[in-house]
């Protein structure tokens, strides 16, 4: 961070103000290009917290304009099922069955 702070300021020391402008510039110009992301989670229900990881980190993905898949193994594909999800709640996060129906809005594909 203090390294590209300097960089960037390395042009004025000497005076050359026009290939900083051309740098910034640049930098804009070239668009992010969204990301194809599978997450994997074998956390199931006896740990609630970081069975609900794959799912809100997948929905922050995919808001941000990300392509997301999810996949579970193990234990976490009983995340899947109704009575399982309604009981799982996160500790800082909403309850996994709010975090799944987003999922399932979202049209994020999950394989189980």
């Amino acid at each position: 961070m203090i390294r590209r702070q300097l960089l960037s300021k390395m042009p004025l020391l000497f005076g050359l103000t026009w290939l900083r402008l051309r740098a910034a510039g640049a930098q804009e110009a070239t668009p992010r290009k969204p990301l194809k992301v599978m997450m994997k989670s074998a956390w199931g229900s006896d740990d609630p917290t970081r069975a609900s990881f794959v799912f809100a980190h997948g929905l922050a993905l995919a808001d941000a304009g990300h392509e997301v898949q999810i996949f579970l193994t193990g234990e976490a594909t009983y995340l899947m099922r109704d009575t399982t999800t309604k009981a799982i709640f996160p500790v800082g996060w909403p309850p996994l069955s709010e975090m799944r129906d987003k999922v399932v809005a979202k049209r994020i594909p999950v394989f189980s």
